[in-house]
């Protein structure tokens, strides 16, 4: 094998979907390493039966913790998944053809989403193509609040691996809404800082062009109630974003 292949998992409270990801991972990691952020279900747990290295620390954001998984890896290339990610049976085989070739560069995986038991191949969510096989000793990941970026020397052009890496990410409508909120919040505080300021309207008028864009648009139609659920509840956190962007507008003016 000429390259062996170091695979990190960021966790916390993901005892539904770490087993599914670890059993992934082993038959084309030379290493699997989790970084917990102090889970209180049984994570830890399941990471030690199954035999992974884990490391536990306090949370300091996604770019931080994945900067510092990079740290802790044995080998030059990294192979980063999110704990409710598993590769299919067709990237396992195309990352194993590039062990036997040796890594070169970086690559790039297509992500298909499970949304609560359905696979969504439209709405803006398919094809997701994502940069996740790299040098580390090239690599960095950026990004303060939210959605952490991969920054690779030279910014090469990635090799897109056959398959699908599969994310089972939300199990309900609820746990979507949540989850959704939640990055909204981040993005509004970190397009306050950015010096972003918006009107009484803006609230609405995004969150028409979302539902349009992702159920019209990008067909989320033709992935039935689950395209329908998925532009409404973007829609509706489009609204929660821009409405936290004028509270906080409000409140230091």
């Amino acid at each position: 094998m000429k390259h062996p292949l170091t695979s990190t998992i960021i966790t916390y409270n993901e005892e539904r979907n770490i087993a599914r990801c670890i059993d992934a991972l082993l038959p084309i990691s030379d290493e699997i390493i989790v970084l917990d952020s102090f889970s209180t279900d049984k994570t830890v747990e399941i990471c030690k039966a199954k035999g992974v290295r884990i490391e536990q620390r306090e949370w300091k954001g996604y770019s931080n913790a994945k900067n510092y998984l990079n740290q802790l890896a044995t080998h030059e290339y990294i192979f980063s998944v999110d704990a409710d990610e598993a590769p299919d049976a067709v990237l396992q085989k195309e990352i194993m053809l590039q062990k036997q070739v040796g890594f070169k560069g970086v690559y790039a995986v297509n992500r298909l989403t499970n949304y609560c038991g359905k696979w969504i191949k439209h709405s803006g969510w398919y094809p997701d193509v994502k940069t996740r096989i790299f040098p580390k000793s090239e690599s960095l990941w950026e990004g303060e609040y939210v959605h952490e970026e991969l920054v690779i020397k030279n910014n090469p052009t990635p090799k897109q691996l056959k398959g699908h890496l599969l994310h089972y990410s939300y199990y309900s409508q609820k746990e979507h809404r949540a989850r959704a909120d939640k990055y909204s919040e981040l993005t509004a505080v970190k397009m306050y800082k950015k010096g972003k300021r918006v009107g009484p309207l803006k609230p609405y008028i995004s969150a028409l062009g979302r539902f349009v864009a992702m159920y019209l648009i990008k067909a989320g139609f033709l992935d039935g109630s689950a395209g329908f659920h998925i532009a409404r509840i973007s829609a509706l956190s489009n609204i929660y974003k821009y409405k936290e962007l004028i509270r906080l507008q409000n409140e230091n003016n």
